[in-house]
């Protein structure tokens, strides 16, 4: 039963950033952050982490993006989202996870805390833990896939609280 912790938009902040992974560093399998975090590849911050490369990230050597085998079924896909407008429309992006094959896609960029499923496909934004945009809280997610292909997408204030509102459970 895999569990993902996805990050987004720390845009500098160490310490925070620190205290969250190392808050469920022992209960996921997965962490990834989609990009922005403007930390250098290597940083103690990031230590686990599959990291993707921001509009923010200037002279890094992130990948733009990563495909990760979640589970033998299950391919999740990170980027940014700034070279596919998500800011504008999610088709661009779509296309890319058809091309990847994913069932997850995990993105960044806007700040805006989303989760939603379109053609067979979850999307995940985690929001931003800095900068959220829409709502107050400065957010992340947990995403657990267990045997049955039931998917929990839940939400988190930086503080460790659900956000209920935005949580949701999918089936692949």
């Amino acid at each position: 039963m895999p569990k993902i912790l996805i990050i987004s938009d720390s845009h500098g902040w160490k310490m925070e950033l620190m205290n969250l992974i190392e808050r469920h560093r022992d209960e996921v399998d997965f962490i990834i952050h989609c990009g922005d975090s403007e930390l250098e590849v290597g940083a103690r911050e990031l230590e686990g982490a599959k990291v993707v490369r921001g509009n923010c990230d200037w002279g890094s050597e992130f990948p733009e993006e990563v495909t990760v085998n979640v589970s033998k079924e299950t391919v999740l896909y990170a980027t940014h989202g700034h070279h596919y407008n998500v800011k504008m429309t999610y088709v661009p992006l779509s296309y890319r996870a058809e091309e990847v094959g994913a069932q997850i896609v995990c993105f960044g960029h806007s700040h805006v805390a989303i989760t939603f499923m379109e053609n067979g496909v979850i999307y995940i934004n985690p929001g931003s833990i800095r900068l959220p945009r829409n709502r107050k809280e400065q957010t992340y997610c947990l995403c657990t896939i267990d045997q049955s292909k039931a998917v929990d997408v839940t939400f988190y204030s930086l503080e460790g609280k659900i956000v209920e509102d935005l949580s949701k459970k999918y089936i692949l």
